[in-house]
């Protein structure tokens, strides 16, 4: 049978399974928490979805990144995903594209669909602001991931509104460039309510970075089934506010 791999989320979700079918979701970021979010969300069976990163694979990431393998360091992330999501399910509507997504960029990835959610798993902070302004100006429903580094208890992750963040450095410095774009509320965000490890975080001077933060395996791996948790149920209408 043509579908009979989302046998069980059929089972789970009877008819409803016909709104992931029909929905098109954006996934920005593809490392630690992207990644796994976005393949969390193409095994829920949503039809439609564009994957986002210019990043390739570096030895550092193998200790949490989905697509990091030996075998893959120095190939693109976006390649590495699409086909483990083609794999997953080859009815799949997939969009890939290798770009850092800022400045202009924003505007021209979010006008090119509508689409019906958004993750935000951007670790810089002017373009992931920029990305959530851009997508709530649009309309477009939007779940944002905090920082999963420097912490290693999974039962410390939280969902909230964003102004309800707290003990998240990243959070804390989003609040306040979102406050200057006019921004206070209104997207569902992960975040971690466990203290900042000590010690866990030293400067660094790369694309994109300014900082590098500690990392255990699992706590990326936590926040992305956070954060796709939160874009099935929305898509399902079965989301607490």
């Amino acid at each position: 049978m043509k579908n009979s791999w989302q046998e069980r989320t059929e089972l789970l979700l009877s008819d409803k399974i016909e709104l992931l079918r029909s929905a098109n979701v954006l996934v920005v970021g593809l490392g630690g928490v992207g990644a796994y979010a976005a393949e969390m969300v193409a095994r829920a069976g949503v039809g439609r979805m564009t994957i986002v990163d210019g990043d390739v694979v570096s030895p550092t990431n193998i200790n949490r990144q989905l697509v990091a393998l030996q075998s893959t360091v120095g190939a693109a992330k976006a390649d590495i995903l699409a086909a483990r999501l083609r794999d997953i399910n080859p009815d799949l509507e997939l969009t890939s594209l290798k770009i850092y997504v800022k400045d202009e960029l924003t505007d021209e990835l979010l006008d090119r669909e509508r689409f019906d959610f958004v993750v935000d798993a951007i670790d810089t902070l002017a373009p992931k602001a920029a990305l959530i302004e851009g997508a709530l100006r649009r309309g477009f429903p939007l779940v944002s991931s905090m920082g999963a580094g420097a912490k290693t208890d999974p039962t410390r992750v939280e969902i909230k509104d964003i102004s309800k963040t707290h003990h998240c450095p990243l959070a804390h410095m989003l609040r306040k460039r979102l406050h200057k774009m006019g921004i206070r509320k209104g997207f569902k965000a992960v975040f971690s309510a466990e203290q900042v490890r000590e010690g866990a975080m030293i400067l660094c001077e790369e694309q994109n970075k300014k900082s590098n933060v500690g990392t255990i395996s699992y706590m990326p791996a936590v926040f992305g089934c956070a954060a796709a948790s939160i874009v099935i149920r929305s898509l399902l209408g079965e989301m607490d506010e």
